[in-house]
């Protein structure tokens, strides 16, 4: 679960999904882009009391990790890592459903909160591209032949 997790992290801050640090992970939770706060085992009390707080504002589950800084700071690049933010809802869904997995009673019901908000999205964006397609097949116009000129 360790390694994939992890990777599954990289893959969102590759994908440029991940806030890291106290200041953006602020910015996206009080602007709502945040969809999944989490924290290193070893963060500071103060540190996660306001996370929880940024997770309260933005309604987006705040989490501890089982990682520690470094291993949270070495999916994302950087020496260290206290706190990221996940915004993108398959990212976070996807990285609740591997917590879950290893530990259903701690983050269970954030996995389910996430993935029902990310089954909810998927479903908007389906129907508005259907929307879409309708629309753009109605104001397309089948190609016809320009009309041929009389000569008088």
């Amino acid at each position: 679960m360790d390694n994939s997790l992890l990777g599954l992290i990289g893959l969102a801050r590759k994908a440029g999904r991940v806030e890291v640090g106290e200041e953006p992970v602020s910015i996206a939770a009080r602007t709502h882009n945040a969809k999944l706060i989490l924290l290193a085992s070893d963060a500071a009390e103060n540190t996660i009391r306001r996370a929880k707080s940024l997770g309260e504002i933005g309604n987006c589950p705040c989490l501890v990790s089982p990682f520690s800084k470094p291993e949270l700071g070495g999916a994302v690049g950087r020496a260290s890592c206290a706190v990221m933010a996940l915004t993108e809802v398959g990212f976070a869904a996807s990285t609740a459903k591997k917590l879950a997995q290893a530990d259903p009673e701690q983050y269970g019901e954030a996995a389910g909160r996430l993935d029902h908000k990310a089954e909810k999205t998927y479903r908007r964006q389906k129907e508005r591209k259907s929307k879409e397609k309708a629309i753009e097949a109605r104001q397309h116009k089948p190609w016809a032949p320009p009309p041929k000129e009389r000569r008088s």
